[in-house]
């Protein structure tokens, strides 16, 4: 301490104003004190507070008065000024364990300030009363405070005390403790921190010299001996030298007792000695049930005692101790010694050395210290490649309770070649050994080495989302609990997200960096993802954050986050929330925008078009109500002619986006804006000759889509002969059968005319539908299309007023084919055949040849031999030449078709089947109809549900009726369901059927119903 500096020298008000620079000084620097802080700051605002009345003091002639208490109050400060520069520059964990001692200093210089103010001379110095009464009330306070050492300082103090007094302490006590301390003082929890400050702590200790205070240096010894059991203070390789040394020196061999270890009462070693007033040691429960009992005789000598009380037997207990550390060490090192030895006939030892190590893990701490030190580790993992369940189950379990609490243990397991992969092996087996390899990966992932690791092991993450699925909750949430730890880095998590978990990509997806959110999304955009991804990640958030992605981010981000959104649209449920969130309008607008680049504009129109395809699907597999991907009819026209300034990659998608929109339930409203708009119709036609063969394609599908309403005028309007050569050329160019069977279809879907014949003729359309047609006959059951599409296209030919065209067609020998589609196309193709036979039948007549007469008399043996007539046209016919379908065997299954379910059908065939009784050919044809058992079928039409089929057929009867023999054969078979049309069919069909009724003589002449 300072020599203080004596008044006589000095002058009383020079002294005074050092004092109050001295106070100013102690109440700044107060606040550099790295412990007792709340003390410290206490102590200053006293000072702070006594400062004015020195300052009032220096004013007064306080020469002339006694100044012993500024004597007083110059050196306290002083010393409260000394104890403050040392609590701000001694280490931080020696101040800490010296805090108390800190408190009472304080303590003890406050109460040396409030004596000193209470010898102020306030009579002799003219003090006034108020601040006299200041005085002596802060005198009183300052005298009566306590200061105390702040509670968490406190507790770290008993920690310690208490590990010192319980000497079988371990590392685990010794590294919380540790990281208490550091808590406490703000100093980092890292290892080398507290390595450092530990180093600084124990040297600051033999620079204070305590030991000349012989208590005082050994409780800093004790401390030290306690903190150096952290794993921090001291390195695992002085640890295990020091454990070994010990060791070794304590021979091979357990030793048995010694007597004196025994409790004479239960005959078993004591763990709690006490020594009884007889001077007789016994086992602390056993004696103290003894007196319970109401004994009071000594159990040896049984000579009544003294005295009850019972005196710990220290001396005897450490020895019982060290016996049994010494008999644990040895059994230890025995113990890793089977433990190595090859698995085989061993294996029910090693289960029996595997039980033992985990029961003395269980009793003290201190026991899995020595096993981590005498290095069991590596053979405990090398267990776990063993065969043995049972071996492997309680290794794990062993490995986890060493590593518990244990960063030596962990840093030791790091250092084991192949440690986790033995590990993560057990990840993939019964669910009872998989949940023990979790806890033991959950708890080595607390070492960031091992964490690292632990997520590049393959098939690690995999295993734990499974593992994370599993019905056994604790297993599930462990493993959740890990991905959540292995979500540190990047490449975990696309681990994580191609093993289906997506909760930490999501997480970085909305709230990473821009160089994260890039990661996530190209692994969003690159993975082949199931329809339960798909979905699932559209309900945990993915939309929001890559639609924002796509319209805010960098152009790299933005293609990247539009090709993930084409791969998550693909699932329509997911299109549909996309249409319903309302981010239509701002994806085609992204697409429209001339900054947008190729890749960017390619990804949006795949979007587009999964979005288009969706409004289809939904409806009919969800039963959804329908959605519109427009808000306006202009909407269609404006994304319909940016087709035609955008590249083939974005017209291909953009039209099959048209396609799938005229398919859904909102398909009539976009058709007619399509045929509506002139310049969509030039558009698609020009998009129809394109080079591209997708784009062309995809032009000619959407082209036959929109004619298939037979709404085509404004079509036909701009179509010129180039169109129609182009769609013959694509039918006769060999693409791909979908291409071809749209071409066929814009044909066939036309309405019949003289112009588009003509332009078909002149483009050799005939020759290449009719090769088309016999080509595709052989392979009809994987071309049911293209094949309803080329018969369709056919009947352009076979118009009656164009007999050129006719006989062309009958050149191609098509008929036959035609014939056999009768029975063997679908509904749509038999329905087209029977219109293009029937419509060749109607001018079979005008073209049958006549049969010349036989020559008379004598010549009559030089006459040609007479040719078969036809019993329809009684004439001779042909397939080639007249078209007969007498000839062409055209009528059994046109009378079978009449059969048919589909009334479009019976219909077509019933119009070919007519044309046979025409004109004066009405009795040959009908006795044809009859023996193809024709006039039954046509009959049972009338039931029809078709006024416009019932009406063809009652017109046919009409005229059939006609004939007598028709009449009597038929007409009774035909009267119930004439009856039945007077009664409920329309104007027109109950006329017609009451008339054929009076031709039955069923109704007279004059019924009002003719």
């Amino acid at each position: 301490m300072e020599v203080i500096t004596s008044t006589s020298s000095v002058a009383a008000a020079e002294f005074i104003s050092q004092t109050v620079e001295l106070m100013i000084e102690v109440t700044i620097e107060a606040k550099n004190a790295l412990v007792e802080k709340e003390s410290f700051s206490e102590l200053a605002s006293y000072l702070d507070r006594i400062v004015p009345l020195l300052k009032e003091l220096n004013k007064k002639d306080a020469g002339k008065a006694e100044n012993g208490f500024v004597e007083v109050l110059n050196q306290q400060v002083r010393v409260a000024k000394q104890l403050i520069a040392e609590c701000s520059q001694k280490n931080r964990v020696y101040l800490l364990i010296n805090c108390r001692s800190i408190s009472k200093r304080i303590g003890e210089i406050t109460r040396e300030i409030s004596r000193a103010l209470s010898l102020i001379p306030f009579s002799q110095l003219g003090i006034s009363a108020s601040m006299k009464e200041d005085i002596g009330q802060l005198c009183d306070v300052m005298q009566s405070v306590e200061f105390k050492t702040a509670i968490a300082d406190e507790m770290i103090l008993e920690k310690i005390d208490s590990g010192i007094h319980e000497r079988n302490v371990d590392s685990s006590y010794a590294n919380k403790l540790l990281v208490s301390i550091a808590q406490a003082l703000g100093i980092s929890t890292e290892r080398s921190s507290l390595k450092k400050e530990f180093e600084e702590f124990k040297k600051e200790i033999e620079n204070a010299q305590l030991r000349k205070d012989q208590a005082e240096a050994i409780q800093m010894d004790q401390i030290i001996a306690l903190l150096e059991r952290a794993d921090a203070t001291c390195s695992p390789e002085e640890k295990e030298r020091k454990y070994l040394t010990k060791r070794t020196s304590l021979g091979s061999q357990p030793l048995e007792p010694l007597q004196s270890f025994y409790c004479p009462i239960t005959r078993e070693v004591m763990v709690d000695p006490v020594e009884t007033n007889s001077g007789h040691t016994f086992e602390r429960a056993a004696i103290e049930k003894w007196l319970a009992d109401g004994s009071n005789l000594c159990p040896l000598t049984m000579i009544p005692l003294d005295s009850l009380t019972l005196r710990p037997n220290k001396t005897l207990r450490q020895s019982i101790e060290e016996w049994k550390d010494r008999n644990t060490m040895i059994t230890i090192a025995s113990m890793k010694s089977k433990l190595s030895k090859p698995l085989g006939s061993n294996e029910e030892e090693v289960i029996s050395c595997l039980e033992e190590l985990q029961k003395l893990c269980e009793e003290r701490a201190v026991h899995r210290e020595w096993i981590i030190l005498e290095n069991c580790i590596p053979t405990l993992v090398e267990l776990l490649g063993g065969k043995n369940r049972e071996i492997r189950t309680r290794t794990l379990v062993l490995l986890c309770t060493l590593a518990k609490d244990s960063d030596d243990a962990k840093d030791r397991i790091a250092k084991v070649n192949s440690v986790i992969e033995s590990i993560v092996r057990s990840l993939g087996r019964r669910i009872a050994e998989g949940r023990l390899a979790v806890e033991l990966l959950l708890e080595l992932s607390q070492n960031e080495t091992l964490k690292k690791c632990i997520g590049m092991v393959q098939g690690c993450i995999l295993l734990l989302v499974t593992m994370s699925n599993s019905d056994d909750a604790q297993a599930a949430t462990r493993a959740r609990e890990l991905l959540d730890k292995l979500s540190f880095s990047d490449q975990n998590i696309i681990q994580m997200a191609k093993a289906n978990y997506f909760t930490h990509l999501l997480q970085r997806l909305s709230s990473g960096s821009e160089e994260v959110k890039m990661r996530m999304v190209t692994t969003l955009a690159e993975m082949e993802l199931t329809d339960h991804n798909k979905s699932s990640l559209f309900e945990n958030g993915a939309l929001n954050s890559l639609l924002q992605l796509v319209s805010q981010g960098n152009t790299r981000m933005k293609e990247t986050a539009a090709k993930a959104l084409k791969n998550l649209s693909s699932l329509p449920k997911n299109s549909i929330q996309i249409i319903k969130n309302g981010s239509v309008n701002s994806l085609v607008n992204l697409l429209y925008n001339h900054t947008s680049s190729h890749c960017l504009q390619d990804e949006l129109a795949a979007i587009i078009m999964h979005l288009a395809m969706s409004t289809t699907t939904m409806s009919q597999d969800y039963n959804e109500s329908p959605v519109s991907l427009f808000e306006s009819d202009g909407d269609i026209d404006s994304l319909f002619s940016f087709i035609g300034c955008s590249r083939p990659l974005v017209q291909e998608r953009l039209l099959r986006s048209f396609y799938a929109m005229c398919h859904s339930p909102l398909a009539i409203t976009v058709k007619k804006k399509l045929r509506q708009n002139p310049d969509n119709i030039q558009l698609l036609v020009h998009l129809c000759e394109k080079e591209d063969r997708k784009v062309r394609a995809n032009a000619v599908k959407l082209f036959c889509c929109l004619t298939e309403d037979g709404d085509d005028k404004e079509i036909i309007d701009r179509m010129g002969l180039q169109s129609v050569e182009t769609l013959v050329k694509i039918i006769k160019s060999p693409v791909d059968d979908e291409e071809i069977a749209s071409a066929m279809g814009v044909i066939s879907n036309m309405n019949q005319s003289s112009q588009l014949t003509e332009s078909l003729l002149k483009a050799e359309g005939l020759a290449v539908i009719s090769s088309c047609l016999r080509n595709r006959m052989q392979n009809r059951l994987q071309q049911k299309q293209l094949i309803e599409n080329t018969v369709g296209s056919l009947c352009h030919f076979t118009i009656p007023t164009n007999q050129i065209s006719q006989k062309k067609v009958a050149e191609t020998g098509v008929i036959p084919l035609l014939v056999q589609l009768l029975e063997l196309g679908t509904n749509l193709t038999k329905r087209k055949a029977s219109i293009s036979l029937g419509q060749l039948s109607k001018n079979s007549f005008e073209l049958t040849h006549s049969i010349p007469r036989p020559l008379g008399g004598i010549f009559r043996c030089f006459s040609p031999q007479s040719e078969s007539k036809c019993p329809v046209h009684q004439g001779i016919c042909t397939v080639e030449t007249s078209f007969c379908l007498v000839e062409a065997d055209a009528v059994a299954p046109l009378v079978t078709l009449l059969g048919d379910s589909d009334l479009n059908v019976c219909e077509a065939a019933l119009d070919a089947l007519l044309t046979l009784i025409e004109a004066e050919r009405l009795p040959y044809g009908s006795k044809v109809l009859a023996d193809a058992n024709a006039i039954h079928p046509i009959i049972k039409l009338l039931n029809s549900p078709s006024s416009s089929l019932q009406e063809k057929v009652l017109n046919a009867l009409e005229r059939i009726f006609r004939l007598l023999d028709f009449k009597q054969k038929y007409g009774s078979m035909a009267q119930m369901p004439l009856v039945d049309l007077t009664q409920r069919g329309n104007n027109r069909t109950k006329s017609l059927a009451a008339r054929i009724l009076g031709q039955l003589n069923v109704l007279h002449d004059q019924s009002s119903y003719f």
